[in-house]
């Protein structure tokens, strides 16, 4: 009760200090003090431009709105510079008077070479290109940033066929991408475990709705058009949230442009897996009123699309006592998604300018993702000798939508103040079935009996690969059939027979209400100091693993074939990525209509059926959670001489969650359900410093030491577990309320330099100091004679992570003629991780093994050819990711961790300029037809999941109409 109580006092305090300084900035005066917006005569506004005064010791750099806030040392007439990459750079006489002096649009047009000196005819050509002039502006951000980071502006997302905002970062150094069934939908920072990475939009944390219960939020429900720039920073300051150890995403929304602006977008494609069509359209409209004093940005975003996938998954009996036989397989899974995916997307905002000190703006999202999926699942269950067929309908739904409001004030020449309230919502929900109260994921299972057996197994009487094999007889996976002893013995659909019906609950929402205020004062001209604070209070509702259970007490069951069937969806041939035919293995599914049907209470006492939900496992997978973090900063900014820059400083953040759920114990031989509280109360001192040292205007290398940390998943500290009765094996999730946060001491060493011709040579090194870190242990066990794979998260000791990174983006202006339009953009980050995971043996000796982190991948480079001339662009893309491992499995050792083997992607786009205000566009994704593999242990054919989601394509046109 104390602590809520002091949080919410903090809370009203930071609001107290805004409105104070809200109402102060009304009536202040200021003394010279010089505004005004920098912007391109066909791009906008300039984010990162320099400007100062000629002969005076002033500077200033725009802000990502092109404004900028400028002190002159006296009255009268003074020269203004603004210099920017890719533009002339230009000087505004201004005449300086007492108080503010609003100069309003500055506007700079792009390098020509009759303005500039001597500038050869090659030159002229690559800076007229206004798809240069796109990257300048994520160049000029990161050159002039605190941070070490990389930016992306949204023209250059525009290039590349990037339909989500996790889909819009891969390309950036150091950054890899999750895929879900062909579609990236989570990001990480060098490679570290995507819960290290902090997606951030306007920069604020957004609230998660993950199912698993992660802090990480799932970037596929935002669309890219909604995005004005990307900011990757991989070392953070003291101003921003000090929880991502590898680095923070920031995804900045719209805002309002520098003039009116209306384009709209459409395109049409095919999925080559499922034969289907997509579309998607957009809209952006931006405009000034009341003599630019009041701007509107309105935009939206539309993708429909049909898609579908294969996988090949295959479970092994690692709880077997014999070692040998651990590695023996349990199942095989064969699966087909074949479904409906759509994502809106809606952004608004509004922003005043009541005067040159004083600005307001207001922000507003709105994005829905709807994955409509049916799955149909076929098993070869070897440990039980039968077939079983699974057939789910599946419309899972996250929305994520909220405002915010805030302010930009000047108290005085030397202080200004931003403020900021925001609320956003995250949900991930399932409607089905309309025929039960319970709604979630309906689930029907068929299981057929094998009654002859199998052949093609060891002499142990267990099914292997050939190579884990005692006596070598079990092929490889590429080529698998199920090896029935009676050939005649396969799937058929008046043998399988109606055995279960599930409601698999799944039900998240997640609110963050966020207040935060920062003031910065400028000493003088070298020294500036910035202090803040940020309140944020989180609240969680969660239902995981709530399954409503139906199974049939009749021995008269119903079989596939007595139901309403539909045929099965059509695309490319079942498993075509493997070698064989694997028809035999595809049912003629139930209707939709049907398996909702199952599920109402007249279907369920017809047939039979009888709840046998599990109280125990049902009331352990809900949760609520109560989050307050109160975060403090004060920093720094020295600029020691012309050349050096110093930016020091700490930040503090008090984290208080409180968890409410259920747990179950143990009482003779039944078992006991009693509520459960988990506090987790704890503080982090975060110090920082960053050294940047120019040797040029185009030459820099910076230096930074930052210390972050990552709060444990709020599922991973839930005192229940969860229980999944519908795969084969079952699996249980069990939480663990001890987690502790971890925390990393990090040193990242980068240099950079920039061509004149637009494009950039950097690189540098980094080193991590990880301590407590979090990893999934996974076993199997088996309880009253039934196989479970059990899933825990556990801490770990200190671990270490080393690497480097380098990048290029150059044209290759040199050559002559129509070769001179190429370029080449390679990035390329090497990591090394070593993580020391303790293992008892049977003998009770303690083992150390040795591995990467979690998720971590070895390798990763982005390669990209492209041409552009004044009408044409054109670009292969390449995107590796290399092998990573995903789970430990802590009992058994190295030999069984989940590893996901490497992935490389080939993607291609191009556009045409009709006029100047036409742009048709042609954007292919996966040209490769690179799948998704994981696998345990050593050998890449010990798989245990194979995914084919084959190519996509879209055509489409843009037309800014003005």
């Amino acid at each position: 009760m104390n602590n809520s109580i002091g949080f919410s006092n903090q809370k009203s305090r930071i609001i107290q200090i805004s409105a104070f300084f809200l109402l102060a900035s009304f009536g202040t005066i200021h003394a010279q003090t010089i505004k005004g917006t920098v912007v391109g005569k066909t791009n906008g506004a300039l984010p990162g431009a320099n400007i100062s005064i000629v002969d005076a010791d002033a500077k200033s750099v725009s802000s990502l709105d092109g404004d900028f806030n400028l002190l002159s040392p006296k009255l009268g007439e003074i020269n203004v510079k603004v210099e920017y990459i890719g533009y002339e750079t230009k000087i505004f006489p201004v005449t300086i008077k007492e108080g503010t002096n609003d100069l309003g649009y500055l506007t700079i047009n792009p390098e020509d070479k009759k303005v500039k000196d001597k500038v050869s005819d090659i030159q002229e050509v690559v800076i007229a290109r206004p798809n240069a002039l796109t990257q300048a502006k994520a160049y000029e951000i990161k050159k002039n940033n605190n941070a070490i980071m990389e930016v992306i502006a949204a023209d250059a997302i525009g290039k590349l066929p990037d339909r989500n905002a996790a889909e819009a970062v891969q390309r950036v150094q150091g950054v890899a991408v999750a895929r879900y069934h062909g579609e990236a939908d989570q990001a990480t920072v060098r490679g570290t475990p995507f819960a290290w990475t902090s997606a951030l939009f306007n920069g604020n944390r957004l609230p998660s709705a993950n199912v698993l219960g992660n802090r990480s939020f799932v970037l596929d429900v935002v669309p890219s058009e909604l995005i004005q720039f990307v900011q990757v920073s991989k070392a953070v300051t003291p101003d921003m949230d000090g929880d991502a150890i590898g680095g923070s995403i920031n995804f900045i929304t719209r805002t309002a442009p520098a003039k009116k602006t209306l384009s709209v977008s459409g395109a049409g494609g095919y999925n080559n897996f499922s034969h289907n069509a997509t579309y998607n359209g957009s809209i952006v409209y931006g405009d000034r009123f009341f003599k630019n004093k009041l701007g509107v940005i309105l935009s939206g975003a539309i993708w429909d699309r049909q898609w579908g996938a294969d996988a090949f998954d295959v479970t092994y009996n690692t709880g077997a006592e014999n070692d040998v036989q651990k590695k023996s397989i349990n199942s095989v899974m064969m699966k087909r998604y074949m479904g409906t995916r759509r994502t809106i997307g809606l952004n608004g905002g509004l922003e005043y300018k009541l005067n040159a000190n004083n600005k307001f703006y207001f922000r507003g999202m709105f994005n829905k993702f709807d994955d409509i999926r049916p799955v149909y699942e076929s098993y070869v269950d070897y440990t039980n000798n039968r077939y079983q067929y699974n057939f789910r309908y599946s419309h899972y739904q996250t929305e994520l939508y909220g405002m915010e409001l805030g302010g930009e004030h000047s108290i005085t020449p030397k202080l200004n103040i931003d403020w900021m309230l925001s609320d956003y919502q995250a949900k991930y929900f399932l409607d089905t079935p309309p025929t039960n109260e319970i709604k979630g994921l309906p689930i029907a299972t068929f299981r057929q009996k094998i009654t002859g057996g199998f052949t093609n197994l060891s002499n142990d009487g267990k099914r292997y690969w050939g190579f884990d094999s005692p006596n070598g007889i079990g092929g490889e996976y590429m080529d698998y059939t199920s090896d029935t002893a009676n050939p005649n013995e396969v799937m058929s659909a008046d043998k399988l027979l109606l055995s279960q019906l599930v409601i698999a609950k799944l039900d998240n929402n997640e609110r963050d209400k966020i207040a935060r205020v920062n003031l910065k004062y400028d000493v003088n001209s070298n020294i500036t100091l910035k202090i803040g604070a940020k309140y944020r209070e989180k609240d969680r509702n969660s239902t995981y693993g709530y399954n409503a259970v139906f199974i049939p007490t009749t021995s008269s069951l119903l079989n596939l074939s007595q139901l309403s069937t539909s045929e099965p969806p059509k695309g490319t041939a079942f498993l075509g990525g493997m070698n064989g035919n694997f028809d035999q293995y595809v049912m003629n599914p139930p209707t939709k209509d049907q398996l909702f049907q199952m599920f109402s209470p007249a279907f369920l006492q017809e047939n039979g059926f009888k709840d046998y939900s599990s109280a125990e496992a049902n009331a352990t997978s809900v949760y609520t959670g109560e989050e307050s973090v109160f975060a403090t900063y004060a920093m720094a900014e020295i600029k020691a001489s012309d050349k050096f820059k110093i930016v020091g400083g700490f930040r503090n953040e008090t984290t208080r969650l409180t968890l409410k759920g259920a747990k179950s114990t143990k009482e003779g031989s039944s078992s006991v359900i009693t509520p459960s509280v988990v506090e987790s109360n704890y503080n982090a001192f975060l110090p920082m410093l960053h050294l940047r040292y120019n040797f040029s205007p185009k030459a820099s290398v910076r230096f930074a030491y930052t210390k972050s940390f990552i709060r444990p998943n709020f599922g991973d500290m839930s005192p229940g577990s969860t229980i999944d009765n519908t795969t084969n094996p079952m699996r249980i999730t069990r939480g663990n309320p001890d987690l502790k946060p971890t925390f990393s001491h990090n040193l990242d060493l980068m240099g950079e330099y920039y061509f004149n011709n637009i494009g950039i040579l950097s690189g540098g090194v980094f080193y991590k100091k990880i301590s407590d870190i979090v990893f999934s242990d996974t076993s199997m066990m088996n309880v009253g004679g039934t196989d479970y794979m059990v899933s825990q998260p556990k801490n770990l000791q200190d671990s270490k992570l080393f690497g480097f990174e380098i990048g290029i983006n150059k044209r290759l202006d040199f050559l002559p003629g129509f070769w001179n339009g190429f370029g080449v953009e390679f990035n390329y980050t090497f990591i090394d991780s070593k993580v020391e995971v303790p293992r008892t043996d049977k003998n009770g000796v303690i083992h150390f093994d040795k591995t990467a982190l979690p998720n971590q991948s070895r390798n990763l480079f982005n390669a990209i050819l492209y041409y552009e001339s004044n009408k044409v662009m054109i670009r292969l893309a390449g995107n590796y990711r290399g092998k990573s491992v995903e789970t430990i499995n802590q009992s058994l050792g190295p030999d069984y961790y989940i590893w996901s083997d490497k992935n490389f992607t080939i993607d291609f786009s191009a556009s045409y300029d009709i006029s100047k205000k036409v742009k048709l566009f042609i954007e292919l994704n996966n040209l490769s037809n690179e799948s998704l593999r994981l696998y345990m242990g050593d050998n890449k054919q010990r798989i245990t999941s194979n995914e084919w989601y084959g190519s996509r394509g879209q055509m489409g046109v843009r037309w800014q109409i003005f």
